[in-house]
């Protein structure tokens, strides 16, 4: 049948109640249709796909992937979806061909090439809604500005000034092969735009803070100024974390042979949204173009969490002068909102592309050079200003954790096998029972998983504490709270040490919905602690419930991400809840909030592993699902896995292990068009 107004109009009302796209998708295609009522069906449903796309993270529609496998480009129907009787886009496109939906879409009333004030854009064969289309156009002229500064910024940083500063900072002996730290920290201090990139364990913030030393010392032995510094992260989670590392990192500098004080690095780290200044009820910000950031040098931590839209405004809020450093791992899952940012940028970090006069340059001021292997004559400017690290620190050749995280992000299933084939001592794979949604006979294995972290399962690691469930919190939280007469200092004590206990397991799904999603595995670990008699529930808040903020509220200090705990106070008039959080400024104090002020915030004894990012815990479990969707990918899996620290368990059942090898070998491939040389 062809695809006239009536019938898609009838299609998008059936996906919407569906659930398959969001009423904000419809409604677009509403409005245009109104604007321009002889505009084709064909127009009408790509601009609906594009909106959708935009709440799948991306950019932008790819009519080509669309086309050549719908369901996979669109993640329709979506998983779990259980009505066969909705015609999918799919059959709704099977006649379409590339050029009659190219033709559909030459209606310049609704969309343009470029310049111009069509709703939507259409370059090649990828549409855009206007505004995401701008966005991808400022973060290239930002970036590519800043990269036209390079050229003159290091022909002022000679081996005469560089080569004494970096022997200060880099004096131990290094187990690489090349000093991929030192060699981070001279091509950014060359660039007014740099990217710093690395698995963990690698370094990125001892590194940074090494950079922000030398080009504080630079600064002085330069001009005998001192620069402006700040530091930001995605979420108030990564801030905290990134604060805590910085101030550890900084006693280990030698300042004091650099000529610098240790007031002018700055430790203090702040999200993205209060360095902007965010604005109520808008999409805009304090600080723009016409009221840039004073400052002079930003790093911005956990880049790949940062999408498009805030990329876009983090640039056109710079002063011309500053210089940008972005931190992150390019291998992490990318943003939630639209873009890939870390990801497009550093899709050639791994081969390096350094030009033959970067090399030579690195080997005058640095000591040392790339290996010739990573030198290329067609190097761009972009990858003259990337750096990736290469050694982890933390997951050395005995780490079971390392290795598994390797293999995946390689892609490399027979590797994987390996692995699991070891007996690594920080690894356990455990068969997990479906529960049928029946939370209250959840099976033994997963009991033992959840409440005590499958000790029997792990090896012997000294030096190391053993791997933990939740019941560790539940007893902390239980055997140490003070006498109702103790001062407040000690229940702020006894809070800490409850949300520490609680950030030892973790445990994290692929997906939200179904029996092996977060919202059912919240209730189900519930109800399994409550029948052990760790946990006495009562209504939505009781004492023990672990809470996730899901949105900023600046008057209450907390952030996206933030983690709390709610636990039992004693007042004159009884016992009252109130949640727990950390104070977030490395103090390793606690704010109390009432859990009236916390009406988003979701229980997370289970959390995505999206939602996980930025975090780490000392054991780490991944329950994987039955069955293989768009957003079970090698970049889900590897940062599942390394957001643990010293443990890392994976859950799954017999169907379940059988979708690892496959998930693995599906990467993130967002829709989008950024180019810069």
């Amino acid at each position: 049948m062809a695809l006239n107004h009536d019938r898609l109009m009838q299609l998008l009302d059936s996906w919407v109640e569906s659930g398959w796209l969001r009423e904000l998708d419809r409604a677009l295609v509403r409005f245009l249709h109104q604007t321009c009522p002889d505009a084709s069906p064909l127009l009408l449903l790509a601009a609906a796909l594009a909106s959708h796309q935009l709440g799948r993270g991306h950019v932008c529609l790819n009519l080509s992937a669309v086309l050549t496998d719908s369901t996979f480009a669109l993640a329709l129907p979506p998983e779990g979806s259980r009505q066969p009787e909705i015609e999918t886009p799919a059959q709704v496109l099977q006649d379409v061909t590339l050029p009659q939906w190219l033709a559909a879409l030459d209606f310049p009333a609704l969309v343009g090439t470029g310049g111009g004030d069509s709703p939507l854009v259409c370059q090649g064969d990828r549409l855009y809604l206007r505004r995401y289309w701008q966005y991808e156009r400022q973060v290239e002229a930002g970036i590519q500005q800043r990269l036209a500064q390079s050229a003159h910024w290091r022909s002022a940083l000679t081996p005469e000034l560089m080569q004494p500063l970096l022997n200060i900072l880099f004096s131990e002996p290094t187990a690489e092969t090349a000093n991929w730290q030192k060699l981070a920290c001279a091509l950014a201090a060359a660039s007014a735009f740099s990217v710093i990139t690395g698995g963990p364990g690698t370094g990125k913030t001892t590194t940074v803070v090494r950079l922000l030393a030398l080009l504080q010392a630079l600064e002085q032995q330069q001009r005998g100024t001192t620069l402006r510094i700040r530091l930001a992260a995605p979420t108030g989670k990564a801030a905290a974390r990134l604060s805590e590392s910085i101030a550890g990192a900084l006693s280990r500098l030698p300042l004091a042979q650099l000529g610098i004080a240790v007031e002018a690095i700055n430790s203090d780290v702040v999200t993205l949204h209060r360095l902007l200044g965010s604005r109520p009820d808008t999409r805009h910000f304090r600080h723009h173009p016409g009221n840039p950031l004073l400052l002079d040098v930003l790093v911005v931590d956990e880049a790949s969490m940062v999408d498009l839209e805030m990329m876009a405004a983090l640039l056109s809020a710079l002063p011309p002068h500053a210089r940008l450093i972005l931190l992150g791992d390019k291998d992490q899952l990318a943003s939630v909102e639209a873009g890939a940012l870390l990801g497009e940028l550093c899709q050639r970090a791994a081969a390096g592309h350094y030009l033959p006069a970067t090399a030579t340059w690195l080997a005058a001021v640095a000591g040392e050079a790339p290996p010739e292997a990573m030198q290329d004559a067609q190097g761009v400017a972009l990858d003259q200003s990337i750096a990736m690290l290469r050694f982890s620190h933390r997951f050395g050749a005995e780490s079971g954790i390392g290795q598994l995280a390797q293999a995946v992000n390689a892609g490399d299933v027979r590797a994987l096998r390996h692995v699991w084939q070891q007996d690594y001592a920080d690894l356990a794979r455990l068969r997990i029972t479906p529960t049928g949604g029946k939370a209250q006979n959840p099976g033994t294995v997963f009991r033992d998983w959840i409440i005590e972290g499958a000790v029997s399962q792990f090896g012997a690691r000294p030096g190391i504490p053993a791997p933990v469930g939740y019941g560790h919190y539940l007893r902390v939280m239980r055997t140490t709270r003070p006498e109702a007469g103790a001062p407040q200092s000690a229940f702020d004590r006894w809070a800490a040490d409850v949300l520490e206990a609680f950030g030892q397991f973790q445990l994290l799904c692929a997906v939200r919905q179904g029996e092996w999603g977060v919202n059912h595995l919240n209730q189900q670990v519930a109800t399994l602690l409550g029948s052990a008699g760790l946990l006495v529930q009562e209504g939505l808040w009781y004492a023990g419930r672990p809470v996730l903020v899901t949105r900023n509220d600046y008057s209450l200090g907390l952030m996206n991400g933030d983690i709390g705990i709610a636990l039992l106070l004693p007042q004159p008039e009884g016992e009252v809840l109130r949640v727990a959080f950390p104070a977030g400024d490395g103090s390793g104090g606690v704010r109390w909030v009432l859990p009236g002020r916390l009406p988003g915030a979701e229980t997370v004894f289970a959390m995505t592993v999206h939602k996980s990012q930025g975090s780490e815990f000392s054991h780490t479990a991944l329950l994987l699902p039955e069955s293989l969707s768009p957003i079970l990918t090698r970049e889900l899996i590897y940062t599942g896995i390394t957001r643990a620290r010293h443990w890392f368990s994976l859950g799954a059942s017999e169907k379940g292990e059988q979708l690892l090898a496959q998930a693995i070998e599906r990467q993130v491939l967002r829709s989008g068009g950024l180019t810069i040389g």
